[in-house]
């Protein structure tokens, strides 16, 4: 192998291995700001579970070693995140049975989407909720939903 083909095979491997680095960093980077943030007291403090990437936790008796079912107090959503969380464990509504009988519901002036918002919240990008006691749902949190947009 001649001294031009040398170094035309090194400049060849040296830019396959800055596009494979630098794809993987821009993967990264990207991802970097989809995150959500939450505390065990209002204002952000006490205990705190950062969750990064896109996560779907049916429960929270077992995140990252601790139980958080029910002990979610204060939230801050990354930039690049968008947050669901539900009432109860596996993202289900707290009145799905009574969804599936719309004469009741009529009967008692309920509609799917009061359903939804007594059961359910969703924070966009950059949201910060000092106290889940405003939207009535202080240490109510029983699963989650965590997407990267």
């Amino acid at each position: 192998m001649n001294r031009i083909q040398l170094v035309f095979r090194s400049f060849r491997t040296v830019f396959v291995v800055m596009l494979l680095f630098g794809m993987a960093f821009n993967a990264y980077a990207v991802d970097k700001d989809c995150w959500v943030d939450f505390f065990d007291e209002a204002d952000y403090a006490g205990k705190h579970l950062l969750i990064e990437g896109a996560t779907q936790l049916a429960n929270l008796n077992n995140v990252n070693g601790e139980n958080w079912d029910k002990r979610i107090h204060s939230i801050k959503v990354g930039p690049k995140a968008k947050l669901t969380v539900y009432q109860n464990p596996r993202f289900e509504l707290s009145l799905t049975e009574m969804a599936k009988r719309p004469d009741l519901m009529r009967s008692l002036g309920l509609t799917v989407q009061d359903i939804k918002e007594d059961s359910e919240l969703i924070f966009i990008a950059n949201s910060k909720v000092h106290d889940l006691g405003d939207f009535n749902f202080h240490k109510k949190i029983r699963s989650l939903k965590l997407e990267c947009i």
